[in-house]
């Protein structure tokens, strides 16, 4: 069974995500437990907590269909001894918030080597970064999202997410988020059905489906192979409607969270529901 949903507002407190997701149709949604422009936040309230899982069961949504979303100013293969320990102490924090809510997802991208070390150097200090977190946490699985390779990002290619869970110690705490878009401009095509399986192939040799945990559902302004992170709504970018007709009719990409990430959130019930239609 598909679950689809998109990035909802928490505004006013994360409790109000659930209701969010529900009043567009969604079965799964994303959010930020926090302001992902800023490195602290006020802890969660037991209130807020108590009324965020109450939420869940009334928009029928379980928790295992959450896919949260760390800050944006997270790095945890920043090249710099202050960056990384401030990246690795603000990623703590944000699994303790999963924690907390009973998630047991929490995406993130790789990070960048800000052209000062090695793709490979990056690739274990995230990997680094990965495991001592995971030592202070419990229940909640580190999902590495890959990127459209924008500037110095790491995570671009298939072989990245490999080195990286290569690089975990704890591989049942470890998983992979794959966004649409990003796959399409970093080179991957996805337009047609045999690009779709050629695609799907390659990372299931590389990486392996055993380690998707969710996706990013988002048509692309850039075009193939562009290496620039830009989104679109369905059908209305370079990928046209092909892909997500895939992804929706095979069972590999069941029991997960499918996310909107399209630019506009006034389409999001009706995308929702053309996905469900395909």
């Amino acid at each position: 069974m598909k679950y689809v949903g998109a990035h909802v507002s928490a505004s006013g407190g994360v409790e109000n995500a659930p209701l969010n997701a529900q009043t567009i149709g969604a079965k799964a949604f994303a959010l930020f437990t926090k302001n992902q422009r800023q490195w602290h936040a006020k802890p969660l309230t037991e209130t807020s907590i108590a009324a965020f899982r109450e939420n869940l069961d009334k928009a029928d949504i379980k928790s295992e269909h959450v896919l949260p979303h760390d800050s944006y100013l997270i790095n945890l293969g920043h090249p710099e001894p202050e960056g990384l320990e401030k990246s690795r102490a603000a990623f703590l924090e944000e699994m303790q918030r999963c924690e907390l809510l009973g998630l047991s997802l929490l995406n993130f991208h790789p990070g960048a080597t800000l052209r000062k070390i090695s793709e490979e150097q990056g690739l274990r200090l995230v990997a680094d970064s990965i495991n001592r977190v995971l030592e202070r946490t419990r229940g909640v699985t580190a999902v590495i999202e890959n990127t459209a390779g924008q500037g110095s990002t790491l995570g671009y290619r298939f072989e990245h997410l490999a080195a990286i869970i290569e690089g975990v110690e704890d591989k049942s705490r470890v998983g992979v988020c794959l966004d649409t878009c990003h796959t399409f401009v970093a080179g991957y095509d996805l337009r047609t059905e045999q690009a779709c399986q050629e695609t799907f192939a390659e990372f299931d040799r590389v990486v392996g489906f055993s380690y998707l945990c969710g996706m990013h559902l988002n048509d692309s302004k850039p075009d193939l192979g562009a290496r620039v992170d830009r989104h679109h709504s369905l059908g209305r970018g370079k990928l046209g409607w092909e892909v997500f007709h895939y992804i929706m009719r095979d069972g590999r990409f069941d029991d997960i969270p499918l996310v909107l990430e399209t630019i506009d959130e006034t389409l999001w019930a009706a995308e929702i529901a053309a996905l469900y239609a395909s």
